[in-house]
């Protein structure tokens, strides 16, 4: 993620996270919030969360016991949010305008995996910079309007739709498209290859571009 004047915040989750050089670069300057088990992933990463949040149900006692230092906010099983959207809610009240979703990706949950893209989604319609990640997969929501995003050479990328299509251009890809029209359901923006930092525009719908930026098989 560039370096901006907002914010960021970065949110543990309970997913996969690899320390790449990628997600290392992406942490530098900014904050941490943990959601549950995503706390496993703050000693790895060399980092101390200001807040550590949720049920607390995927938590060993260990985990607790390494940190007592962090402040928690525990809430009950029952409730109406998951604890990835209430570390948010969190880090949305501490000002953050930029978030990192660190772990949305992958994991034993691909209900919860599903839920972070429509959840970053959401945010960016809220006005959010969003951005999520596994380390050695990265995914951004998409919204009519123009974006560079930067991916190296020769990395494998999807455009997943979560609606109908209209306007879509995509520059600098093995691929490219210009006002093109893609139905719901369909998978014509599956596995095409960045040839850099990827332009891209779209006039209508809702989407989410998943990218593996170590993947440079060009499958």
């Amino acid at each position: 993620m560039p370096a901006s004047t907002d914010q960021t915040f970065v949110i543990l989750l309970g997913g996969t996270l690899e320390a790449t050089p990628r997600l290392r670069a992406d942490l530098s300057g900014a904050r941490f919030v943990a959601a549950d088990g995503g706390m496993r992933h703050a000693a790895a990463l060399g980092v101390t969360p200001e807040l550590w949040v949720g049920d607390f149900d995927s938590t060993p006692p260990e985990l607790v016991a390494a940190w007592p230092e962090v402040e928690r906010q525990p809430y009950p099983a029952a409730k109406n949010e998951t604890d990835g959207a209430i570390a948010v809610a969190a880090a949305a009240e501490r000002g953050a305008r930029r978030i990192l979703l660190a772990g949305a990706l992958g994991g034993e949950r691909s209900d919860h995996a599903l839920m972070h893209l429509i959840h970053a989604v959401s945010l960016a319609e809220r006005g959010f910079s969003v951005k999520l990640t596994s380390g050695e997969e990265e995914a951004w929501p998409l919204l009519p309007g123009t974006r560079a995003i930067d991916l190296p050479r020769g990395s494998l990328f999807s455009i997943l739709g979560l609606q109908p299509l209209a306007g879509l251009d995509l520059r600098n890809v093995r691929y490219p498209l210009e006002d093109f029209s893609l139905p719901f359901g369909s998978s014509r923006t599956v596995s095409n290859v960045a040839e850099g930092p990827v332009s891209l525009s779209l006039a209508a719908g809702r989407a989410v571009l998943i990218a593996r930026p170590y993947d440079l098989s060009g499958a």
